[in-house]
């Protein structure tokens, strides 16, 4: 890489950072190339990403963000996944790496505040944000549902009555 491609891959980095609702910081230890693609299909299904950054070079972008705190995990063979959904990456990452010892989970942050490996899996194992969401419009749906069956109820009541009597007066 000559300077002007650090300087860009820098600015990209930092925008990620800007824009991250979580970055989650992994340690590959001999991933296969299927393995790897395999790990960013299942990031881009979630919503997140999954890069691999030269740890200088991301050093450098995590100045002037909230992620600082994730500077002294950055060293070795390091990767980042990244969502702007504060649980996506971290779900997905812990997930592979339940599957996959070649994938290590070292540390994340979310905005400010700094992960290690079990705050990560902890985070993980929340609902997703689509998850909540349907979560509450169900809950707002179900008093409406409520509703209509205690009005519709009474009527047909009354007609389980009459059908009763009808029944009883034909036999």
């Amino acid at each position: 890489m000559d300077r002007s491609q650090k300087a860009d891959a820098v600015a990209q980095l930092n925008e990620v950072f800007n824009q991250a609702g979580v970055v989650v910081v992994t340690r590959n230890l001999g991933l296969t190339v299927a393995q790897s693609t395999e790990l960013r299909t299942k990031m881009r299904e979630a919503g997140a990403s999954y890069q691999v950054a030269k740890n200088r070079l991301a050093k450098l972008a995590l100045d002037g963000t909230d992620y600082t705190g994730i500077a002294d995990h950055l060293t070795g063979p390091t990767a980042l996944a990244y969502s702007e959904d504060p649980v996506a990456a971290a779900k997905v990452a812990v997930d592979f790496a339940k599957t996959n010892d070649k994938l290590e989970i070292v540390g994340g942050s979310m905005g400010a505040v700094a992960l290690d490996e079990a705050g990560v899996k902890a985070l993980a194992s929340m609902p997703s944000l689509d998850e909540l969401r349907g979560t509450i419009v169900g809950l707002l749906n179900a008093p409406a549902t409520k509703v209509v069956r205690t009005i519709k109820e009474p009527v047909s009541m009354l007609a389980r009555v009459f059908g009763a009597y009808g029944a009883k007066e034909a036999a």
